[in-house]
């Protein structure tokens, strides 16, 4: 990665960090215990792709820094509140996440069930609160954030893969599950960041559709390759849990090199989509490179 691109991620990473932390309530106020735990689940760690992606489907658009501020950290908490629940031991069974114990482990599980409940209700409230758009435009930012959330998106996705342990799926039922379970929230934080800026034409909305479905698949195919090769303290997770549990996976289907194939594939995918949008899709171009090539 060249220096611009390293400089603009850390400066985005660090004000989301900070804009996190002023969308959730301090750790003292009542309850405390919920509220610390909110913020052990969302505070430090993580590689914040989504709010990477909003703020750079914004540069498209010349959104608006506070709308941009808060599209991110909306998604950024159902993104947490997803993974606090996928490791608790009804569903993925885990006790580490981003290198250090998971939330049900740190505190217990009916407090982790709660962090969830409550960080997905915070982000739509922070999401509602945008001012500096139209409010016709902030109702179809939290209607899309919403459907990428629920039963036809990353919670479907979910049921689908907790459905498909130790059974045979197709390569098109694995992709499905992936568009829903991964691919869905990666797509809303390209159009939540592009809407920030201005109302799509349907030809915008194709081209970052087309494009959020290629990183969406690239990314759980990496996943995939990652669990395979990497260990756990790199991975900040249990490394080979999807073998261990015997999950398919675009590894166990299609192989190791076939999967790398395969990913780098999406990633040109990707780039062709941006054609059209020029210059203005760098941050875009270089997100695809980042998704592909990182090594965690």
């Amino acid at each position: 990665m060249n220096a611009a691109f390293d400089d603009w991620m850390k400066t985005v990473q660090a004000g989301s960090e900070n804009d996190l932390s002023g969308f959730l309530p301090a750790s003292d106020v009542i309850p405390a215990k919920l509220h610390d735990a909110m913020r052990y689940a969302l505070l430090g760690g993580g590689k914040r792709v989504r709010p990477l992606l909003v703020y750079a489907a914004g540069a498209l658009f010349g959104a608006d820094a506070a709308t941009l501020s808060r599209a991110a950290a909306a998604v950024e908490m159902i993104h947490a509140y997803s993974l606090v629940h996928d490791d608790m031991p009804c569903m993925d069974d885990d006790e580490l996440r981003r290198g250090k114990p998971t939330v049900h482990v740190a505190y217990d599980e009916a407090t982790a069930l709660l962090v969830g409940d409550a960080l997905q209700s915070q982000a739509f409230m922070v999401l509602s609160e945008a001012t500096a758009v139209p409010p016709a435009r902030v109702l179809a930012m939290v209607r899309l954030l919403a459907t990428a959330s629920g039963s036809a998106g990353m919670c479907g996705g979910q049921a689908i893969d907790l459905d498909s342990v130790g059974i045979s799926l197709t390569l098109e039922q694995l992709e499905q599950m992936h568009q829903l379970k991964t691919g869905a929230l990666l797509r809303a934080s390209v159009v939540l960041g592009a809407l920030a800026g201005k109302d799509l034409t349907e030809d915008e909305l194709n081209g970052l559709n087309v494009y959020a479905r290629a990183i969406g698949l690239a990314f759980q195919v990496v996943d995939d390759v990652l669990d395979a090769t990497a260990d756990s303290a790199t991975l900040g997770k249990t490394a080979g849990k999807d073998a261990a549990d015997n999950k398919p996976t675009y590894v166990s289907i299609l192989g190791l090199e076939p999967s790398r194939a395969l990913a780098e594939k999406l990633r040109l995918d990707a780039h062709a989509a941006l054609a059209p949008f020029g210059e203005k899709a760098l941050r875009l171009r270089e997100l695809a490179d980042l998704i592909v090539q990182r090594k965690a």
